[in-house]
């Protein structure tokens, strides 16, 4: 892969420049609601960027649906059946890919009825949210953030990768989750986020964000 120049931006920008872009989208398959995934290791803080560029898009006048991947994890019996921390487990079992497209994704499709779950089960009880549905009105801009999430067939029509080194990724995680790195190593020799995503920004110091500068922002 070639080198990418990067370009220092803060936060509160960035999230204005995505909104630029999210209010230009026209959804790829000819649906009524654009979908933006956010992707990044938990040390890169997915949800932050997630967070601000709904408060953006909803000053705008835009409605949102902010949905995080941890709350579509498949049950601990599952997650778990290898054990508390196998990454291989981490990668390919946690996330719950059919309950985001049966709940969340394929409700947005062309014709579809808007009707979305924001959450299924409390990764930290490991019980059922119970939460009711939503039904999005035209427009919606559906935004969902975590870790691992490219590579999966998730239909989106604006994809972000927060991108760390491996030594701030390794400095940032907290011991507890260190068990976790040969997921995000796997997940950049199998799945090449870098190149995968739209918009790559790297998130090494949380303070000062940098990004690839697509060719549509001036």
């Amino acid at each position: 892969m070639s080198a990418v120049r990067l370009h220092p931006i803060s936060w509160p920008r960035l999230a204005a420049e995505l909104a630029d872009r999210v209010e230009r989208l026209t959804p790829a398959d000819g649906g009524a609601w654009p979908r933006v995934l956010i992707d990044g290791a938990p040390a890169a803080r997915p949800e932050r960027l997630a967070a601000d560029l709904a408060e953006e898009l909803r000053l705008r006048g835009r409605a949102v649906q902010r949905v995080r991947s941890r709350s579509f994890l498949r049950p601990a019996s599952i997650r778990l059946e290898y054990g508390h921390q196998d990454a291989d487990a981490y990668f390919d079992l946690w996330l719950d890919d059919n309950a985001l497209f049966r709940e969340v994704f394929t409700p947005l499709d062309p014709g579809g009825s808007g009707r979305v779950l924001p959450d299924l089960r409390d990764p930290d009880t490991d019980r059922s949210t119970r939460s009711p549905y939503v039904e999005l009105p035209p427009g919606a801009v559906l935004v969902l953030d975590g870790p691992l999430l490219l590579g999966r067939w998730f239909p989106a029509d604006l994809t972000v990768h927060l991108r760390m080194s491996q030594a701030a990724l390794r400095r940032r995680t907290p011991e507890p989750e260190q068990w976790t790195l040969p997921a995000f190593a796997r997940y950049q020799e199998e799945v090449h986020p870098d190149e995968a995503a739209d918009v790559l920004v790297r998130a090494d110091d949380p303070e000062r964000p940098a990004w690839n500068q697509p060719p549509d922002t001036p």
